[in-house]
């Protein structure tokens, strides 16, 4: 009874968090930017300092003007219908042959087992490796160090764009890697609507297959004999083992702190993509200042890409995510939606300090979060992090190209779909 008390009390504040985005999102901003705060050591609750680390400086550009109301139904900054994904359709393609070529392996079993999750129709979304096409585009501004001939000039084009295509191609190995070991420390047996690797063919191997793609995209990475580019990239390797550990080995403090959420989120999950994003434009010779808006954009992007993932969690079902649903709270993970919900009931510490090996714990959680603002502070929270992701593309330098805009405007089309989607 209050399991399903709890998830009627969700549906219906998922409802009402929807309208209160679309309110909150209909108000107008003055000319600020959020800047999020590397240390949170404010007093008062864990809420309230994340609140109040969003720090609005005027002069910089509107976050809510007519143009960048990017996530209200009633106005659009899309000026024509864009599907990001099939303006690199042709590239994705050549990233996934690429791929599958690059992890062949000796031993047929490994091999098997590298390749699980890039053979056609398991391939997921290509989600990140359509960030970094789609920035590499953005990114193509005139360098002024580049040669003024024009025959030099596209073979330059052409050898960057490929090297860019190789980060794309690394992000996805990294992530694929990051996944296969993520199964085994949770012990998962479904994995993008299939079974698990580690399932199918069981945790020694899936380690393996996972480490194997770590070694491959080590040895693309250097082919780009770039140091900066290297470190950053050798640093989101050890973000996500520090994240992982993070979550592993948690205090209770820790365990009910929305700070060391936030930083344990960044490490696991927007890491990758921002410091993907900042290879891109350091490869292309940019500027520091650029090279900072694209990491923002990544980084802003990722955080809300992981807050909605924790709304569906609770929201969504095994079917349309391809993993179990309610899987964080069965494995003792604390998340954004019972922080908050934590926030406004002192009481769901205790419930969260006895663990959740008790069903009995996880049908009260569900409750207090079904009675709770929890799903739509989340969300609310997701939404301010897809709109600095959008300010970001829009502080970049202007460009009269076609191509260049259309691809600035299919980034920020992806901060209204990481908002909206359903799975």
């Amino acid at each position: 009874m209050l399991f399903s008390r709890g998830l009627y009390r969700i549906s219906k504040n998922l409802r009402g968090s929807l309208n209160g985005c679309r309110r909150y999102l209909s108000s107008r901003g003055q000319n600020h930017q959020f800047l999020l705060s590397n240390n949170y050591q404010s007093t008062g609750s864990s809420t309230e300092r994340v609140l109040r680390s969003l720090i609005f400086t005027k002069n910089l550009p509107t976050l809510y003007s007519a143009r960048h109301q990017i996530h209200n139904q009633s106005s659009s900054i899309i000026e024509d219908e864009l599907d990001p994904f099939s303006l690199v359709a042709d590239e994705l393609s050549h990233v996934a042959n690429s791929l599958r070529a690059m992890v062949i392996a000796e031993v047929p079993k490994l091999a098997s087992a590298a390749e699980y999750f890039f053979k056609m129709g398991v391939e997921g979304k290509r989600f990140r490796p359509t960030i970094i096409l789609l920035m590499s585009t953005a990114l193509n501004v005139q360098i002024p160090e580049l040669p003024t001939s024009n025959e030099l000039e596209g073979t330059l084009t052409t050898e960057l764009r490929s090297r860019q295509r190789c980060i794309a191609e690394i992000t996805e190995m990294i992530h694929v890697a990051s996944l296969l070991h993520d199964d085994v420390l949770d012990d998962a047996d479904t994995r993008r609507g299939i079974g698990s690797l580690n399932f199918v063919m069981g945790n020694k191997l899936a380690v393996l297959a996972g480490d194997f793609l770590l070694s491959r995209a080590c040895v693309a990475l250097a082919s780009l004999k770039n140091t900066e580019v290297v470190s950053l990239l050798a640093t989101v390797v050890e973000h996500l083992v520090t994240g992982e550990t993070m979550q592993m080995t948690t205090t209770s403090d820790q365990r009910c702190s929305m700070d060391y959420y936030m930083q344990k989120t960044y490490y696991k999950t927007a890491s990758l993509i921002s410091n993907s994003c900042k290879a891109i434009a350091l490869l292309a010779g940019h500027t520091a200042e650029v090279a900072m808006l694209a990491f923002d954009y990544g980084k802003n992007l990722g955080l809300a890409f992981q807050l909605i993932d924790d709304v569906l969690d609770f929201t969504g079902t095994s079917a349309s995510l391809g993993k179990g649903s309610l899987s964080d709270i069965h494995h003792g993970i604390i998340t954004a939606p019972v922080l908050f919900a934590m926030e406004e009931f002192p009481e769901l510490r205790d419930v969260v300090d006895k663990g959740f090996d008790n069903p009995a714990n996880v049908n009260l959680a569900l409750e207090y979060v079904g009675k709770s603002r929890g799903i739509q502070k989340t969300r609310e929270l997701a939404i301010k992090h897809a709109n600095l992701a959008a300010v970001a593309i829009d502080s970049l330098p202007e460009n009269d190209d076609e191509e260049v805009k259309r691809s600035r405007r299919a980034l920020i089309d992806l901060t209204h779909r990481v908002i909206t989607r359903t799975k």
